[in-house]
């Protein structure tokens, strides 16, 4: 081996001692906290632009859309079907806009969810009647045009009850609760299955024909306007009452700029009996709802 050799080659001790001192230089090497503030605000803004233009989780807080939708179901809400309006973004905090970007309206039975003029609260609702027809209610049966929505036959219909569906009987009746099979309480409701004109039905709760909001109108749906309701009639604070205190109606029909997308699907439902301990959760979620449809069936038009 020549001398020029032996002076290229490293020294045990020499390759210890570099290694020592790259080691101390990154040690040294301060944390970059602007990349990673920086890094966790894209990730914030990607996470609420999906949200707001494309879709977002919503959770069911009442018992207006039962016999479909119960408390403590959590939906899948799309934001673009109806294009984009000054509700569309998560927080609610542009000034009312005429009109909407890509805009075309709901297809009658739609399921909604809306803001109520001079509102940052969210609704979930049907769409029930369109723009220029003339809606009214009498003894719950709803007219469009002078002409009564298809109703079946009352049945009973078979809820769940738990910690967020108490079937309480003060709202459904004493023999509401009744034990079901292994003595497992249930709550049975009145159920009248609609059909609206263009054939999508869905199911509905009417406890009694004369309850308020059984009767109403008739009103003219203006233009750019929905007329909406909830399913379980007598339980909705919908277009049939008034804004504000203490009907929280949605008075009247709704402007489209106040929709802020469609409800797709129940991606998952909890009971209420969890607790705010993460191992709790997967006892308390209800079984057989993930995955449920929220767009009604369709049947032929007679």
């Amino acid at each position: 081996m020549s001398g020029k050799e032996l002076s290229l080659k490293a020294t045990p001790e020499a390759e210890h001692a570099a290694a020592g001192e790259a080691k101390s230089a990154s040690a040294q090497k301060p944390t970059d906290w602007w990349a990673e503030a920086r890094g966790i605000l894209w990730l914030v803004l990607a996470v609420l632009g999906f949200h707001s233009f494309i879709a977002k989780p919503f959770y069911i807080p009442s018992e207006s859309m039962m016999p479909g939708l119960l408390i403590g179901d959590r939906l899948v809400v799309t934001k673009f079907p109806y294009g984009y309006s000054f509700v569309t973004p998560t927080f609610h905090l542009l000034p009312f806009i005429n009109g909407r970007l890509l805009g075309q309206m709901p297809e009658r039975g739609d399921v909604v969810i809306l803001s109520p003029p001079g509102s940052a609260e969210d609704y979930i609702k049907r769409v029930i009647g369109l723009p220029g027809e003339t809606l009214e209610v009498r003894q719950g049966v709803v007219f469009i045009n002078g002409v009564a929505i298809r109703r079946g036959p009352v049945h009973d219909g078979v809820l769940p009850v738990d910690t967020n569906a108490q079937c309480l009987p003060e709202i459904y009746g004493i023999n509401a609760r009744r034990a079901g099979p292994g003595g497992k309480l249930e709550c049975h409701v009145p159920v009248v299955t609609e059909t609206l004109p263009n054939g999508r039905q869905y199911d509905t709760i009417d406890l009694s024909p004369n309850s308020p909001g059984d009767t109403y109108g008739p009103v003219k749906i203006p233009a750019n306007h929905v007329f909406v309701m909830g399913d379980n009639r007598d339980q909705s604070a919908d277009s049939r009452f008034a804004a504000g205190e203490p009907e929280k109606g949605l008075g009247g029909p709704v402007p489209w700029e106040n929709l802020g997308g469609r409800a797709e699907f129940i991606s998952f439902s909890f009971d209420g009996g969890g607790s705010w301990n993460p191992l709790s959760w997967w006892g308390s979620l209800r079984a057989g709802r993930a995955g449920t449809s929220l767009h009604p069936k369709r049947v032929p038009v007679k």
